[in-house]
């Protein structure tokens, strides 16, 4: 058990009132224990209560060894693992995940009618949020591998290819400068495919005057990385020349108004301000941005909603876009790091607008 962590989340526990806490998101689960846990459709749960005491609920088939600090309780597939929860859950509040599976929440609220489960999982994801020195340098060097992964998949950019081959050239790049695997499944976008924000690869194939978006990130040593950037095959336009400047621009915007103290929703604001006061306000159809870690998509989000404040170890991204539908898309993301004075930006890939030679 990471106690320096544990202390974290007992201190966010007792400020939202809580005695106890049940964990189950498995990457919070190895915030805490240092062991990934994947559970399919097995439940796996980490009780917390504000005293430290801590039991990991997990099927058999997990082969788990007992860990410093943690009271392991097993149960086999024809034992029911909610009947060992029970007997350790106390009456009151119990914050849950909120992505608990509701095939466990419901037979345990069943169960325990002295017991009213709330959402507990910002205790949790506000302890992440702040991440150590050891965790910033981990996701700096997983960003710089994402430079250099990036750079081999524009590289691949050429006459023939479809998206699928660049999401290829990304992931065979990304796993030679040591990634453990995609953060997540790469956004390789052609043409007009580039105007929908969350465009899913397949095989498009390339054409001269497309637009070509790159959102692509990949896991080194447990933590995240995740960048965007976007060139041009063959001539770009000059509409496409001002989308490209705009996005840049607010992407710029955002990332300098970064700083202990502001609200997210300022630097949300900042960078939509670039856009909107150039009339393409309308074609920003997503938030700034959102917290990154062990995870592609962390506490909090960076939006004009979000009550969160820029802190010091926050690290999140600054991704503005503009989608012309039926037309072409341009995004520009990168990864920032609030320090004492300001913000580091992760990802050193240039973002000088760049036309491909059919």
């Amino acid at each position: 058990m990471k106690l320096d962590r544990l202390e974290k989340v007992i201190r966010n526990m007792r400020d939202m009132k809580l005695t106890q806490l049940l964990i189950s998101a498995p990457a919070s689960i190895y915030y805490l224990t240092g062991k990934w846990i994947s559970p399919g459709e097995r439940m796996l749960a980490l009780r917390v209560s504000d005293s430290g005491e801590c039991q990991l609920f997990a099927n058999k088939l997990f082969a788990l060894s007992p860990m410093d600090g943690i009271e392991l309780i097993e149960y086999s597939d024809t034992e029911q693992p909610i009947d060992f929860l029970s007997e350790k859950t106390e009456s009151g509040l119990m914050g849950v995940d909120k992505d608990w599976p509701c095939r466990f929440a419901l037979p345990l609220s069943e169960k325990r009618s002295d017991v009213r489960l709330v959402i507990g999982s910002p205790a949790v994801d506000r302890a992440r949020m702040l991440k150590t020195k050891e965790e910033i340098d981990l996701m700096r060097e997983s960003s710089l591998m994402n430079d250099k992964a990036i750079g081999r998949a524009i590289s691949a950019v050429q006459a023939g290819v479809t998206e699928h081959d660049i999401a290829s050239a990304y992931n065979s790049a990304a796993k030679e400068f040591g990634a453990e695997g995609e953060s997540f499944d790469s956004l390789i976008c052609f043409g007009p495919n580039c105007a929908e924000p969350h465009h899913a690869t397949d095989a498009t194939l390339l054409k001269e005057g497309d637009s070509v978006i790159l959102d692509v990130g990949a896991k080194m040593n447990g933590y995240c990385s995740d960048m965007t950037r976007t060139v041009f095959f063959g001539k770009a336009t000059d509409e496409q020349k001002k989308v490209y400047d705009l996005v840049e621009r607010a992407n710029r915007a955002g990332r300098e108004a970064v700083k202990p103290g502001v609200p997210l929703k300022d630097v949300d604001r900042a960078a939509r301000r670039v856009i909107e006061e150039a009339g393409y306000g309308k074609y920003f159809i997503h938030r700034t941005g959102h917290g990154i870690g062990l995870e592609v998509h962390e506490f909090p989000d960076v939006s004009e909603s979000s009550e969160a404040v820029c802190e010091p170890g926050m690290i999140f991204s600054v991704e503005p876009g503009i989608y012309l539908p039926g037309k072409f898309g341009v995004r520009v993301e990168d990864l920032v790091c609030v320090t004492e004075d300001g913000c580091e930006t992760f990802n050193q890939f240039s973002k000088e607008m760049r036309e491909i030679e059919c």
